[in-house]
């Protein structure tokens, strides 16, 4: 059925024109004046966008979209390409960051910044490994885009530390945790053990005096049990017994002046944990974990697009 309509004729400009129906699934147009065919041109890049939409946010994959677009996984495959990220633009602020890097497989590694107050990522870039000069780089890349760094969460690398030496530095009480239970299990046996990882578990609940007196009434009572020593076997060397128990205590204490900096500045709202970034990477790895076998190219505008948003 023929419906009168004003779009322009790109070929002659001429409005005379009707609507012919559907090809494909896009709208047709015919020229009375001229007698040609044509369809909107900025259909092809609303088609690119709702393909690509549905790629990585509503879990289709190439196939499903070559099928409901009767065309070829070629065809879809070229559209996902061919689609252009739009450019975003974050308006520069003083802001407390959120830094950490994730990795896909060891085969891919993501840095990351994010600012608390905008709860938007502000930087991102691929690295090899998460060395500390990325995070200078990175560090140095923001500031000079007009970002003000007013303090920093982080999983606790020394390094780190040093780079952002001139604004506080939070630990993050999970990466922390963390810590202590790759050292003690989830379920540790030995009572000196158990109290060292039930201190732990009360971070986030606790103020850094009373952590400090309960580490250091737990290390007064186990000290000399600490002190024991054992001769190896093979080397026949003497060894502390209880190794891990003494390094997860030694991780607690190298990591205390950190650990309640979001308590000693509370004007500038500094979280204790890295969850708004851990949550960014849990559906990053989500959605694209879905198409398996992407090419490298795709894979990082994917990636991009999801840690745009």
């Amino acid at each position: 059925m023929e419906y009168k309509c004003q779009k322009k004729c790109p070929f002659c400009l001429s409005k005379n024109t009707i609507k012919k129906g559907y090809r494909r699934g896009s709208q047709r147009f015919i020229c009375q004046n001229c007698n040609k065919s044509f369809q909107n041109k900025r259909r092809p890049i609303k088609l690119q966008k709702t393909i690509w939409r549905s790629f990585v946010y509503k879990r289709s994959t190439i196939n499903q979209l070559a099928r409901e677009y009767q065309r070829s996984s070629n065809w879809v495959r070229k559209q996902l390409e061919s689609y252009r990220l739009p450019v975003r633009s974050i308006a520069s602020c003083s802001t407390v960051i959120i830094a950490d890097a994730t990795y896909f497989r060891r085969q891919l590694c993501i840095l990351v910044f994010r600012s608390n107050e905008l709860n938007k990522n502000i930087l991102w870039r691929e690295i090899d490994y998460e060395r500390i000069d990325y995070y200078y780089r990175a560090r140095q890349k923001i500031e000079a885009e007009g970002f003000r760094v007013l303090a920093i969460v982080t999983d606790g690398r020394p390094g780190i530390r040093g780079i952002f030496s001139d604004v506080p530095v939070q630990m993050c009480h999970f990466h922390q945790k963390q810590i202590v239970k790759k050292y003690l299990t989830s379920n540790p046996r030995l009572e000196a053990a158990i109290e060292l990882r039930n201190i732990s578990q009360t971070l986030c609940n606790t103020t850094e005096d009373n952590f400090i007196k309960a580490l250091d009434g737990w290390h007064t009572k186990w000290h000399e049990f600490l002190k024991e020593k054992t001769i190896n076997v093979e080397t026949g060397k003497r060894c502390y017994t209880h190794r891990r128990i003494r390094s997860a205590h030694y991780s607690l204490k190298r990591n205390l002046p950190y650990l309640f900096t979001y308590l000693k500045y509370p004007h500038l709202n500094i979280p204790n944990t890295t969850s708004s970034l851990e949550g960014t990477f849990s559906r990053l790895k989500e959605l694209t974990k879905i198409h398996r076998g992407l090419s490298y190219k795709l894979k990082r505008k994917m990636i991009d697009e999801i840690l745009s948003k």
